[in-house]
């Protein structure tokens, strides 16, 4: 295991998710039930995203370095871009209508459900797998988005109104910086041919 490839992994995933649908959603059904069985229900859904992510990324991790970088530039450059979006209504929306009709006794399940449908295709699953194939340390890239993903969820389910008063404009920012530099470093490495 790569702690330096977990450090880089762990900030990114982290800021990257902090401002999502799914962080609203643990909030919202945690709100409306038991938040330890939420926390579990959503990090068993991270853990399923993170070890497909982390097999895609595997696979890309077979094509040549150069090409590699050069996706994974425009994906971070595209991460960006998508951190820079404002949809924070729509999100919140998204969530409260999953979770309208939910009994307690299913608030894992349900949980579950909800964070493994919307995390499909979602920006910390490409940012992962793009990592994985960049670094090529898919135990290091899984271990640290998961545990970026889980503790985004416990911060949800634990400290949500104060998490909710972070101006999610501020962290998309954030985000859509960290993202670009990596997007400028992968960017270097593509042409450099590394």
């Amino acid at each position: 295991m790569n702690l330096a490839v977990i450090a880089t992994v762990f900030p990114v995933i982290f800021l990257g998710e902090l401002p999502d649908k799914t962080m609203f959603a643990s909030l919202l059904l945690a709100a409306k039930g038991k938040p330890l069985a939420v926390w579990s229900g959503a990090s068993a859904a991270f853990a399923v995203h993170v070890v497909i992510a982390v097999a895609i990324g595997g696979a890309i991790a077979l094509v040549p370095h150069r090409y590699v970088d050069g996706l994974a530039a425009v994906l971070f450059l595209a991460g960006a871009v998508m951190s820079l979006r404002d949809t924070e209504e729509k999100e919140e929306g998204e969530a409260e209508q999953a979770i309208s009709s939910v009994s307690s006794r299913r608030h894992a399940a349900t949980a579950f459900g909800v964070i493994f449908v919307a995390e499909w295709g979602d920006l910390t699953q490409v940012l992962t797998a793009t990592m994985a194939a960049r670094y090529h340390s898919p135990l290091s890239v899984g271990v640290g988005a998961l545990a970026a993903l889980v503790l985004v969820a416990a911060l949800a389910v634990v400290a949500g109104k104060q998490l909710s008063r972070v101006p999610v404009k501020i962290v998309r920012r954030v985000t859509a910086a960290v993202l670009l530099v990596l997007a400028i470093v992968a960017a270097v490495a593509a042409i450099a041919g590394s």
